[in-house]
């Protein structure tokens, strides 16, 4: 199909946008573009492509924004049960870590998982993944991590293969088995470790080398107070880079463990949270090719006052993106201009900058932005048309849903 008539067509194009070239959107007004066979074939103004176009089938965009897809790069799309409970002792004045020492927060997560089949793993997250792309998420990476050993993590990743499948929107899949320590080793952190290291990590390259032809999925560490330490990291990372996993890291939510560091100094994919971060840390980003994640939904949903320090990160030339980090316990929330919205006015992005980071740079956090986050003659056709004329009103306006229409791979759907 010919889209046509937008009043910004957003390409975003030029590849990952480091430190102060962060924002550029590439914008071409009274915009169209050309999608073929599933991906992009032309771009440019709409009285040229549509002179050069006649018989194509057109998409008028009325003089609306057309944009990219949005890329959520961090998620825990996949759990079963909720934590209303456990929202209100934080409101009585619990915190996260005390929570999670007496045996709530991610463990209570992790009882209901493994007490689900894959069928209701499967059936409890479509309605997630539909909610998402409502919102305009046309991918997302998704993590285990609430079964906490082997047979209950990889029926997440059978259930997560399943819905990949089946579902339009396009997940990038994660192993988290080192979300939290297992509660059969609750007084025995190192012992936890081991057991990812020697079987469980193994377990998983074999069981997903023999499953799907998919490249491994990523492996991801909580590198935090009351989760992992930085030596029990280093551990599970190094490990899981020798079996050829691609890695990431959650760091510096809470405490500033080095983990940050770490991820730079491993190769890894990307560094996420990134609250309480160091300037030297900071400073090892911007030299690293480890895109810095911020999920700010997660301090709104915890009602912390810090927020990752993004101006910092864009002074040091680093890779900025931005996540939801969707998941049940402090952030039940898919939805990126949300998201966006609240970069704006707590990590004082501009609009186009939280865009570049919600799209380009976030596909670099996933490896993916050769094919998406972008809209390029060639890639992927994974394109949002706003209800807005001017793309500013994302992050300005918040609670409500700017999407009109979402095309993902050049299929018009009907969101649900």
């Amino acid at each position: 199909m010919l889209i046509h008539s937008a009043s910004q067509l957003l390409t975003l194009s030029g590849g990952p946008q480091r430190g102060k070239e962060l924002g550029h959107l590439g914008i071409i007004e009274n915009g169209a573009l050309l999608i073929r066979a599933g991906k992009i074939a032309a771009l440019g103004d709409s009285k040229k492509l549509l002179r050069e176009h006649p018989d194509e089938e057109k998409l008028d965009a009325s003089g609306r924004v057309v944009m990219p897809g949005f890329v959520d790069p961090h998620t825990h799309l996949i759990w079963a049960g909720d934590r209303a409970t456990e929202f209100e002792k934080r409101l009585e004045g619990k915190t996260y870590l005390e929570i999670l020492a007496a045996g709530g927060g991610i463990l209570s997560t992790v009882r209901a998982t493994r007490a689900a089949s894959v069928d209701e793993l499967v059936n409890e997250t479509r309605p997630r993944m539909w909610e998402m792309l409502r919102y305009g998420t046309t991918t997302a990476e998704a993590k285990t991590g609430y079964g906490l050993e082997t047979n209950s993590e990889l029926r997440m990743l059978e259930a997560l293969l399943r819905l990949n499948a089946e579902e339009p929107l396009e997940l990038a899949i994660t192993f988290l088995g080192a979300h939290a320590v297992a509660p059969e080793y609750r007084n025995d952190p190192d012992g936890y470790t081991k057991y990812l290291c020697s079987e469980m990590l193994p377990a998983v390259q074999q069981w997903w080398r023999h499953t799907t032809p998919l490249q491994l999925p990523f492996v991801d560490v909580f590198c935090e107070t009351g989760a992992f330490s930085l030596e029990q990291s280093r551990c599970i990372l190094e490990t899981a880079k020798g079996l050829g996993f691609p890695l990431k890291i959650h760091a510096d939510e809470f405490d500033n463990l080095g983990g940050t560091s770490l991820a730079a100094e491993l190769g890894a994919v990307s560094a996420d949270h990134l609250v309480k971060t160091s300037s030297a840390d900071i400073a090892a980003l911007g030299q690293s090719s480890t895109v810095a994640v911020s999920l700010p939904c997660t301090p709104f949903g915890l009602a912390e006052h810090d927020y990752t320090p993004a101006k910092a990160i864009i002074k040091a030339n680093g890779l900025l993106a931005l996540a939801s980090d969707l998941n049940p316990g402090t952030a039940w929330c898919g939805n990126m201009q949300f998201t966006i919205a609240l970069a704006c006015r707590y990590m004082r992005l501009t609009p186009a900058q939280a865009i570049a980071a919600a799209t380009i740079n976030a596909a670099a956090a996933i490896q993916r932005e050769a094919s998406i986050g972008s809209l390029e003659i060639g890639k992927q056709a994974d394109v949002l048309i706003l209800a807005v004329e001017d793309y500013r009103h994302l992050g300005y306006r918040f609670g409500t849903n700017l999407v009109q229409k979402v095309i993902k791979q050049g299929r018009l759907l009907e969101v649900r």
